[in-house]
Order: C-alpha cells, then sequence, then structure tokens
C-alpha cells in the first residue's frame, strides 16, 4: 500500500479518535462558597488531570444567593454551600439529584493585612483606633452570621457594630482588608491560610465556642439528575485527595473535632 494512502488512513484514524474523545466529553458548572475559593482551585485541578477532555466552570459567592438563584432555574450542576442548611432545604423541595454530603466545617479568624492580627483578640476591635471592621453580610453569607454570632457573645456587637462594613461574600470581606478599605475583618481561615494573605498578616482563630458550627454541605442539583462528570467529580470530594487538600487549608473534617 503506497505511503500516502497509510498516511491518509493514520490521519483519519486520529481524527476519528479526537472526535470520540471530544463527544464523551463533559461540562459542569459549579457554584461554590466563596471560603472555598483557594481549596477547590487545587481540588478541581487535581481531578482534571485525569479527566482532561472535560470541562469544570466554578463560580464563587454567597452560599445564600446561589440557593435562590438555584430555586429559579441557575444553571448550576453542583452546589457547594458555606451553610448545609441550604442545600438540605433545596433536597426538602426536590431540587437535588444526590442526597446532602457534608464535606468540611469551616473555621473563622481575625486578619488583618496592616495590623498584627495574630496578637489581637475579638475585645481589640473596640480599640478608637480601629474604625472599620469588614464581615460578610449576615443576611445571606454564613460566615457573616458566625461573625455576628461571636460578636454578640461576647458582649461586644452593640460597641462594633457601627464600625462594620459588609462585605458580599466572605472572599470581598477579605478583599476590603486587603485592599485597606477595612482595618481588620472576621474572614475564612482558609483564606488566611492562603500564601496571598499569609504573607500580609498574621491571624487569631477565634473561639468555636462563640458561635454556630458552620457545617457545609453539598449537592447534585437536579439539573445534573443525568450528568456523569457532576456524579463522578461529587464522589471525588469524599475521597481522599480532595480531602487532604481541605485539611491543607484549615477545614475540619466531617468528625472532627476543633481540638486538632
Amino acid at each position: 500500500m503506497p505511503y500516502r494512502i497509510i498516511r491518509i488512513i493514520r490521519l483519519l484514524a486520529l481524527s476519528a479518535s479526537l472526535l470520540a474523545e471530544s463527544a464523551h466529553a463533559e461540562k459542569i458548572t459549579i457554584a461554590a462558597a466563596a471560603d472555598l475559593k483557594f481549596a477547590m482551585d487545587e481540588i478541581v485541578a487535581d481531578f482534571l488531570k485525569s479527566s482532561p477532555a472535560d470541562e469544570i466552570d466554578v463560580v464563587y459567592g454567597s452560599s445564600g444567593k446561589f440557593d435562590t438563584q438555584i430555586r429559579q432555574g441557575a444553571p448550576f450542576d453542583l452546589f457547594f454551600s458555606a451553610d448545609i442548611a441550604f442545600p438540605r432545604e433545596l433536597e426538602k423541595e426536590g431540587l437535588a439529584a444526590s442526597e446532602v454530603k457534608p464535606y468540611a466545617v469551616g473555621r473563622i479568624v481575625l486578619w488583618s493585612a496592616s495590623m498584627d492580627a495574630g496578637r489581637m483578640t475579638l475585645e481589640s476591635l473596640a480599640d478608637p483606633k480601629i474604625s472599620r471592621i469588614a464581615i460578610a453580610n449576615p443576611q445571606h453569607a454564613p460566615y457573616g452570621k458566625r461573625a455576628e454570632e461571636a460578636l454578640r457573645n461576647s458582649g461586644l456587637w452593640e460597641k462594633i457594630e457601627p464600625k462594620l462594613v459588609y462585605g458580599e461574600n466572605i472572599a470581598n470581606t477579605a478583599q476590603f482588608v486587603q485592599t485597606g478599605n477595612a482595618q481588620v475583618g472576621i474572614i475564612a481561615l482558609s483564606l488566611a491560610v492562603n500564601p496571598a494573605l499569609a504573607s500580609r498578616g498574621g491571624y487569631w482563630l477565634i473561639p468555636d465556642k462563640l458561635h454556630e458550627p458552620l457545617e457545609q454541605g453539598y449537592i447534585v442539583t437536579r439539573r445534573a439528575e443525568g450528568n456523569k462528570l457532576a456524579r463522578r467529580f461529587a464522589d471525588y470530594m469524599g475521597g481522599k485527595a480532595a480531602r487532604n487538600v481541605m485539611t491543607k487549608y484549615g477545614f475540619l473534617l466531617p468528625g472532627e473535632t476543633a481540638g486538632r
């Protein structure tokens, strides 16, 4: 058989292989709480190493707002919420294609880019020299709710409230502090330990006894009921590799205690 014909056959075979691979490629969009920004980026990158043809888009934001958007038909295939109550309600209402799975417990810290927050406590926030303090909006952000609980349980809410500036979500709250729009903030530990923030300042871990647990959970949404990639990624989140990344970013895993 002439070499030219053999070459054409090989090219056709390669094209068929590429088309087959493309046909099997899948895409999902994940709605993820903003505290997962750095951990989820790493987990998705690791997952795609063994599934390079697939595509995963992650949108980060407030869990409360994602909950509303999913009810309104937003095209999310998985929902990772900083408050497990949101996916539980979605499951009850028939908007989930899986059971709710807990994936972590979040923790809150004081963090500052201009002050040594490692030497501070919540009482430090009453200092007149501190005029702007950032927290996530308690109306829809679980981390904001826990920040408010910690301040109220410390007897500081009335003193601190006039100084507060509210972030749309916990990542936006950290940005306020990074840019100097607030001198200090109550943010997620998972953000404070990221090198970009850790290099700017230390943090002080707020005692867990001052607020309700930040139990977090996820679901496959009803929209993704037949999406195999969504199922595979959901299973991957329960595996050792993903759990190790979550631990790296300061999350407690389900069943762990805050004493570690």
